[in-house]
């Protein structure tokens, strides 16, 4: 199977504060072909800073729903020591959601780069509060 680009977000939820809007949103990018989840893992530190890593298929039939239609054909990639490392400076009382996703929108733009002898120089992605700093500052510079 040829993959897309690949990425990995890890998002933290202090104090363990859910709304349940961000299983929808995904849900849509997943619907609309924008992504696929390759893996999804929860890490959870309770008040003692104890930490816990919970599986899809290990969590409780609340999670399953809103995040089962997500999850589709999961690979597994990411492990419990991945959760381990990467939730290191969670504080106590809070959670992270980690989540390896296939960019599908970008497969054929990639496979025409590679077709043309392109090679990757860059990919960074740059955080929201920088753009907004930014553009903040071009605004006030006219």
């Amino acid at each position: 199977m040829s993959l897309g680009p690949i990425e990995l977000l890890v998002v933290k939820f202090p104090g363990n504060q859910f709304k349940g809007e961000i299983a929808p949103a995904l849900a849509e990018l997943v619907e609309n072909g924008t992504i696929r989840i390759v893996d999804l893992l929860f890490a959870i530190k309770d008040e003692n800073g104890d930490l816990a890593v919970v599986e899809l298929s290990d969590a409780g039939d609340e999670e399953n729903e809103a995040w089962g239609p997500v999850a589709g054909d999961m690979t597994g990639l990411l492990t419990e020591d991945d959760a381990q490392r990467l939730s290191n400076a969670l504080e106590p009382n809070s959670s992270a959601a980690l989540l390896l996703f296939e960019n599908v929108w970008a497969t054929k733009f990639r496979d025409a780069v590679l077709n043309a002898n392109g090679e990757l120089v860059l990919n960074e992605r740059i955080p929201k509060h920088v753009v907004d700093e930014v553009l903040a500052a071009a605004e006030e510079a006219s």
